[in-house]
């Protein structure tokens, strides 16, 4: 070996590089696993009885118009698979560096842990990104089985919010699993709190209180499903509750400038908190 050969062997890859090489060998592991083939199945299940449902029952709210229909199949239930990819995937990113003592090999070489964090944010995202295709693709073939391409454009932005909310979902499961050493209680946490507490929050700040609730982020993703209303819904909606309407129930809908810069804030703002949290833990 020339001196050459030896000094560039010992060049240590650029951080690029470096990001590269963990989201690629991160998404094989990914799609060597049974959560991506978990989670693939489960979008599917949920597409194929949408499928059944729809096409034995004919319900008038599905095949009233095309944007009836894709305002039913989409905008309730693209969310429900996005939370499930963030947990699936982003859950146990980082915590799992320090349960299952992976970061005890990885971070005494020569690499940045930014680059690790970045990488596997980044496999993450692409490998949830797939599901969620996987099930936009469904939702479309079914659109046009019943109303052929008459797709509305709604249906094209309604993806985009869904997608910039998937990273908004990614980044805050993974300030969680940089946050906790357990990849169990990572993953339990964020679980809870997307599937129950934040709903509960925005309830209850909603109605009791009657202050619009644009710190959760669920509100913000809001607009992934009012934006395939026929009419925007108004921003506040005050609907009496029995005979005499002593009591008023107040609904808030996010604008969707406001929705999309409550879910970017939520990116940007997990994102850095979970990498400055990987960089100054310890491996003990």
């Amino acid at each position: 070996m020339t001196q050459t050969e030896m000094q560039s062997g010992n060049i240590v890859p650029s951080s690029l590089t470096q990001i590269g090489i963990t989201m690629k060998y991160t998404l094989l592991d990914y799609f060597r696993s049974r959560r991506f083939f978990i989670l693939l199945a489960i979008a599917l299940i949920i597409g194929f009885l949408l499928t059944a449902l729809v096409g034995y029952y004919r319900p008038e709210s599905f095949l009233s118009d095309s944007l009836s229909f894709y305002s039913s199949w989409w905008g309730g239930s693209t969310t429900f698979v996005i939370i499930l990819g963030g947990i699936f995937f982003g859950g146990d990113s980082i915590s799992g560096e320090f349960q299952n003592k992976t970061g005890y090999f990885g971070i005494p070489n020569p690499i940045r842990r930014s680059s690790i964090y970045i990488g596997k944010w980044l496999a993450a995202f692409i490998a949830a990104s797939i599901i969620f295709g996987i099930f936009a693709t469904i939702t479309v073939g079914n659109g046009l089985y019943y109303f052929g391409v008459n797709i509305p454009i709604q249906f094209g932005q309604s993806m985009l919010y869904a997608w910039c909310y998937l990273a908004a979902v990614m980044g805050f499961t993974f300030f969680f699993s940089s946050l906790f050493k357990s990849a169990s209680m990572s993953i339990l946490i964020t679980a809870i709190l997307f599937l129950f507490v934040f709903s509960l929050i925005e309830t209850i700040v909603s109605t009791l209180v009657n202050i619009e609730p644009w710190f959760v982020l669920t509100y913000g993703a809001g607009i992934i499903g009012n934006i395939l209303q026929a009419t925007y819904p108004q921003h506040v909606i005050h609907q009496p509750i029995g005979a005499r309407a002593r009591l008023t129930l107040t609904t808030y809908n996010a604008y969707v400038p406001e929705g999309l810069a409550i879910i970017g804030l939520y990116f940007v703002i997990t994102a850095i908190l979970g990498l400055l949290l990987f960089e100054r833990k310890e491996f003990t």
